[in-house]
């Protein structure tokens, strides 16, 4: 009876270390646990689509994490949404004629916001907007303009007809008569 309740109770922890393997897992490959939030200001910009962007995923700069998403709403004045960043403090020269876009992670990856900087030499402050911004671009929309105009080895229509008659010599004009 002893060995039973020694095999139960190392199954039991197995199990127990198991799913705190996977709980490790989750939080050092996900966002959550790859940046540490200290003082921080807040950016805002404007996008006409944002696509899947959630709320603390990444702000980078040449591909490093600088901040976070704090919030994403639709403005019901101009039916767009406003995305506020959170931009750690250390990290306080972003030239104010910046941009910021959407991009993913890999082809289906987590949407991100990526700023590209500017060369003036104003800085943005705390509340400031950009004005420059470039929205989610989705699969969906890409596939369908492939499918419609086809790929760009196919030929026009109209061009067919005219390569029919490419190795020809040209009509000569018959003579007129005075």
């Amino acid at each position: 009876m002893a060995q039973r309740r020694s095999y139960q109770f190392g199954s039991g922890l197995f199990i127990l270390l198991g799913f705190a393997a996977l709980a490790y897992l989750a939080t050092q490959t996900t966002s959550v646990a790859n940046f540490r939030q200290g003082d921080s200001y807040a950016l805002k910009a404007r996008f006409n689509n944002v696509g899947q962007l959630k709320l603390r995923a990444p702000v980078k700069v040449a591909g490093v994490r600088i901040g976070s998403v704090e919030s994403v709403e639709v403005d019901p004045a101009r039916l767009d949404a406003k995305v506020t960043l959170s931009i750690d403090k250390r990290y306080h020269e972003i030239p104010d004629d910046s941009s910021a876009a959407i991009f993913t992670s890999g082809l289906l990856g987590d949407q991100y916001v990526g700023i590209q900087p500017g060369g003036s030499p104003e800085m943005f402050k705390d509340g400031d907007e950009f004005v420059l911004t470039q929205s989610s671009m989705q699969l969906e929309d890409l596939i369908g303009k492939f499918l419609v105009n086809g790929s760009p080895s196919q030929k026009p229509a109209d061009g067919a007809a005219a390569d029919d008659h490419a190795g020809e010599p040209a009509a000569k004009p018959s003579p007129s008569k005075p």
